[in-house]
């Protein structure tokens, strides 16, 4: 029973880093999970400690941890290499995908969609996550799926900074739609194309961010 409860916090916890719904720098305090969850302190120290072992978290696991704050040098030694391995899983995926997985992209991006029309946040995270996730898990190659999992869980906290302009919030379903419309005709390499585009635009604005951060606070 303690297994499966810490098994099952360490999912709920990899799963709101993967959709963005910490932000980087925020602190991780072991009562306040326990407590959210029903749970004793232990559980919830020894998921917190996976994720540390995963470079998801870092800190001592005594009181709290922390969500790693993110800078522009680990931000680049990130971006080209999920770029390469999720366009690979992408071209991948693309002979694999059933209706039922083409029906849940397409329910994503509906959805997607719809939360940008409505500035909802976390509901546009929670799908993008798992429009990504999805197509990814198609592939069939568990090597290459943990090792975009892994990328996932350090960059999925910055992914709220893209909603720090409205212009550029307009533009965070493109991309999705044109790789779906490849996915759909059969089109591997398309659909490759528009998810690097997609990663290459919105990592470019990242970085952009990072660098003006990084500027303001030297001066």
């Amino acid at each position: 029973m303690a297994d499966n409860l810490q098994e099952q916090l360490y999912q709920n916890i990899r799963a709101a880093l993967l959709e963005g719904r910490f932000q980087p720098g925020e602190r991780l305090k072991i009562r306040d999970l326990a407590a959210q969850w029903g749970t004793s302190p232990m559980p919830v120290r020894a998921a917190l400690q996976r994720l540390v072992a995963e470079g998801a978290l870092e800190g001592e696991a005594q009181r709290s941890l922390r969500v790693p704050a993110m800078t522009r040098a680990r931000f680049e030694q990130l971006l080209p290499v999920r770029i390469s391995l999720e366009g690979l899983a992408v071209e991948l995926a693309s002979q694999r995908l059933g209706e039922a997985e083409l029906a849940s992209l397409q329910g994503c991006v509906v959805r997607m969609r719809q939360a940008l029309q409505e500035r909802n946040v976390s509901a546009y995270l929670a799908d993008n996550s798992q429009f990504h996730l999805t197509l990814y898990q198609a592939c069939a190659n568990p090597v290459l799926l943990r090792l975009i999992e892994s990328l996932w869980l350090q960059v999925g906290p910055f992914f709220n900074r893209l909603f720090t302009e409205a212009d550029l919030s307009l533009r965070l379903n493109d991309f999705h739609e044109d790789c779906l419309k490849a996915l759909q005709a059969g089109n591997g390499k398309a659909a490759r194309l528009a998810m690097e585009q997609d990663l290459q635009y919105f990592g470019q604005f990242l970085l952009n961010l990072l660098s003006l951060e990084t500027t303001q606070g030297a001066g």
